[in-house]
């Protein structure tokens, strides 16, 4: 039998992340700071992990409710609404989920299928195409440019619509420039989009991580909520990564079938992070503010260190990345990143990784020391001298 013929096309035919390659090199090289991975470098914060710990010790270690546990519904719906002006139902509009890459999953597919075309706003995290090009449906770019800081433009927006647009993705703070979209962006955006039978997939999961002004959600505005689905989750802010614990937010009808998907898929997030995440959302706004100050001067420390060897790079304003243009140089975002690498051990991503639009752009987080960050800069403005 020839196994290769058993399996899906369009699963086959959809080619591995970009990132992929550049973190099997590192793994086989010393002394290599890595700029490449979007993950907090602080642990999660004691009071939560003691939660997590205790949930244990206490046996509870059965499923949960498919939707995930009432009480941690309902603090998400009370987090939603205290920082960000949203309201829900915990009993019909609150989908807890495996990570925020689950919400996205579940949230295109339950919208799109064959012959259904997904708008997805590039540069981009690399699971909106593939989830996409998994539920059958075709992924349309639309290309964001540096010039306007990654935001999305009304006159650029209506060129890529379609009469098979099902969804809109949007992803603010982003991964991976660092761009947010402020209130009037989204007021042009949706006086644009009021008419049009096109549905939004908001992921917000950068949303603490905005160092101007507050976070603003296109389901701010009325006349957009219900046909919102918003992404949020605890891998960022609350240095959560590993607890695999995520939530969607939408109106009970799209989520009565998100949760049909995850009720057969998955059953339910794991319970000792609900339990852990039910304590962050109570008792750990402090320990967020003061990881998101450090992310924010190592921001600025990023910023004015590129500047300082001649690495141009606009300033981001959310997430915890810069996303430099390196087109001067006269090399592609791959050369770039594989001879910076190979000669100075710094590993930052090639742009076009997250998007064709990304080519000339390479991605670095900051979300490491400052020790290791100061030394990146030393080692990349000598590898810029040499070159």
């Amino acid at each position: 039998m020839n196994i290769k013929k058993m399996l899906c096309r369009h699963i086959t035919g959809v080619p591995p992340s970009g990132i992929r390659k550049y973190f099997d090199l590192v793994n086989e090289m010393e002394d290599v700071i890595s700029l490449g991975i979007g993950e907090p470098d602080f642990v999660t914060p004691w009071n939560i992990r003691e939660e997590g710990i205790y949930s244990l010790e206490k046996g509870y270690t059965n499923y949960s409710s498919n939707a995930g546990a009432i009480e941690l519904r309902r603090e998400i719906c009370r987090y939603m609404e205290r920082r960000f002006n949203l309201k829900y139902s915990p009993e019909e509009e609150v989908l807890v989920t495996v990570g925020g890459s689950e919400a996205i999953d579940l949230a295109i597919r339950v919208l799109a299928t064959n012959g259904d075309e997904v708008i997805i706003p590039e540069p981009s995290f690399v699971a909106y195409k593939g989830c996409t090009l998994f539920a059958g449906a075709t992924p349309v770019p639309l290309r964001l440019k540096a010039e306007n800081e990654f935001r999305i433009k009304r006159e650029d927006l209506a060129k890529v619509i379609t009469e098979k647009t099902k969804a809109l993705i949007l992803a603010y703070p982003n991964n991976p420039t660092g761009a947010i979209m402020q209130y009037d962006d989204y007021a042009d955006l949706v006086d644009f989009l009021e008419d049009k039978e096109i549905m939004i997939i908001s992921d917000e999961l950068y949303a603490e991580l905005t160092y101007e002004g507050h976070h603003v959600s296109i389901a701010n505005f009325e006349q957009m909520k219900d046909r919102t689905i918003v992404i949020n989750g605890f891998s960022k802010a609350f240095a959560m990564t590993g607890w695999r614990i995520g939530f969607a937010c939408a109106h009970r009808d799209i989520m009565e079938q998100m949760k049909k998907i995850h009720q057969y898929a998955v059953m339910c997030a794991p319970t000792t992070a609900q339990y852990a995440a039910i304590e962050a959302l109570k008792n750990s706004e402090d320990e967020v503010a003061d990881m998101v100050k450090e992310y924010n001067r190592r921001r600025r420390l990023v910023l004015k260190g590129f500047h300082g060897i001649g690495l141009e790079c606009f300033e981001p304003k959310g997430a915890f990345y810069v996303f430099p243009d390196i087109r001067k140089t006269g090399m592609t975002s791959d050369q770039f990143c594989e001879r910076l690498l190979l000669e100075e051990k710094v590993l930052m991503v090639p742009g076009n990784a997250f998007g064709e639009c990304g080519e000339g752009f390479v991605r670095a987080t900051y979300a490491t020391s400052t020790e290791n960050l100061m030394e990146a800069i030393k080692r990349t403005g000598r590898f810029l001298s040499r070159i």
